[in-house]
């Protein structure tokens, strides 16, 4: 479906950097749509100013704090027949950016719901961070707590899929060393930065390399992280006895944790626990006294 049907909610990818990635069909939705919800106005004038048209609908913001009070409203506009073009600062609407409760409105309501596709930092650094990519999981941004990073890694210990990330440039470091100490230095990834624009960069190598990067270069910009998932051979002892250790501190029960593992590594069930427990009393003992 095409702008100009009417009735209908459109959500479209704008450019993640280079403005040239901006497609046909969405200059076309940005001239033409009656309604224009845009994460931020400003940057929305600034993108048709860049591609030298004119958005001649209605612009409104639609954000974070207010898309649940709008998402009726706008939908409302697409119901009576209008034109209704949803997009974010950079990439697709939903993808940790505004536009899912406009969709979930639309379809409670059973007004049509179409994208015009574009550009992705997801995919693009996925495809650039040379991990597989034929199973992956987005994970969003990783939690600015650390105790809540902990948890957050420590549940993904297990995931064998490669995992992507959106992280801010001040908080990539301390991210980089949480991830090392759940998944192991050793363990693949790439970080890519300004994707699309002209200091664009992706570095690659194992967590413990990617780290010592950070701390050397203090990366600035937009950032994806890509890390490669749990490798599928077993893992010896002391790997697996870390890894119930993380899944133990993120909630996860220490038999449930022990027994998943000793299935998947071929490890007595017994022997593994045992030694989970000794190294929890172990990580006790060195505690200092609250």
């Amino acid at each position: 479906m095409e702008s100009g049907l009417g009735g209908i909610v459109m959500l479209a990818a704008t450019p993640i950097g280079n403005t040239d990635d901006a497609s046909a069909r969405l200059r076309r939705a940005l001239e033409t749509a009656d309604v224009v919800a845009a994460e931020d106005t400003r940057r929305l004038r600034d993108l048709a100013g860049r591609l030298g048209i004119e958005v001649k609908g209605r612009v409104i913001a639609v954000h974070d704090h207010n898309e649940g009070e709008r998402a009726a409203d706008i939908v409302r506009v697409a119901a009576e027949g209008g034109t209704v073009l949803v997009v974010s600062d950079a990439g697709m609407p939903t993808v940790s950016d505004p536009g899912y409760r406009v969709v979930s409105e639309a379809v409670a309501t059973d007004v049509p719901v179409t994208v015009l596709p574009g550009p992705s930092a997801v995919l693009t650094a996925l495809a650039l961070s040379g991990l597989p990519t034929d199973r992956f999981c987005f994970e969003g941004f990783a939690p600015r707590k650390a105790g809540e990073r902990v948890r957050t890694f420590g549940a993904l210990a297990a995931e064998p899929r490669t995992m992507v990330f959106f992280e801010a440039p001040h908080r990539l470091l301390d991210t980089l060393r949480a991830m090392s100490e759940a998944w192991g230095a050793d363990r693949p990834g790439s970080v890519s930065r300004e994707l699309t624009k002209t200091y664009e960069e992706t570095r690659r190598g194992t967590l413990g390399e990617l780290v010592a990067w950070a701390e050397e270069s203090q990366p600035r910009g937009e950032i994806v992280v890509c890390i490669a998932g749990r490798p599928a051979e077993a893992l010896g002892t002391d790997a697996a006895v870390s890894e119930a250790l993380a899944r133990i501190d993120a909630g996860e029960r220490a038999k449930d944790a022990v027994a998943d593992l000793a299935s998947t590594t071929g490890l007595p069930r017994r022997e593994l626990y045992d030694a989970v427990l000794r190294a929890r009393q172990a990580r006790a003992a060195d505690e200092p006294p609250r």
